[in-house]
């Protein structure tokens, strides 16, 4: 995890190893930030669904035991709204570097919708 300090708070690039083994683990809670019809089509097993179109700060956990991990497509809209979170005040947040295309690249696991009858279906791709 690579960590830089931002405003009056820590922002962290966790990578796709990273985030599934403390998903894994139940240590953090990941919100995918992209669009419902997106995290429909693919998903990480476990995200949330939180659509950048209706983020906002405030209504995000406060520290806890769990670590807020952000993720989207390519984690090109990541890093703006990690950094507005840190402006919010919150004193930590991190993202998944490179996105849900990261995750794929690295092979890991994840849930997709069958084509043939909208059903979710979990993509092994080890």
């Amino acid at each position: 995890m690579k960590k830089e300090m931002v405003d009056s708070g820590a922002l962290e690039t966790w990578t796709p190893e990273e985030v599934e083994a403390a998903l894994r683990k139940g240590e953090i809670v990941l919100e995918d930030v992209r669009k419902p019809a997106e995290y429909t089509f693919e998903h990480v097993e476990g995200a949330l669904l939180l659509p950048m179109a209706f983020f906002d700060p405030r209504f995000l956990p406060e520290d806890n035991e769990q670590r807020l991990i952000l993720m989207c497509g390519s984690s090109a809209r990541l890093e703006m709204m990690a950094r507005k979170t840190l402006q919010s005040g919150a004193k930590r947040i991190a993202h998944l570097e490179g996105g849900f295309g990261a995750w794929k690249d690295a092979k890991l696991d994840y849930v997709a919708a069958d084509m043939a009858s909208g059903a979710p279906v979990r993509k092994s791709v080890k």
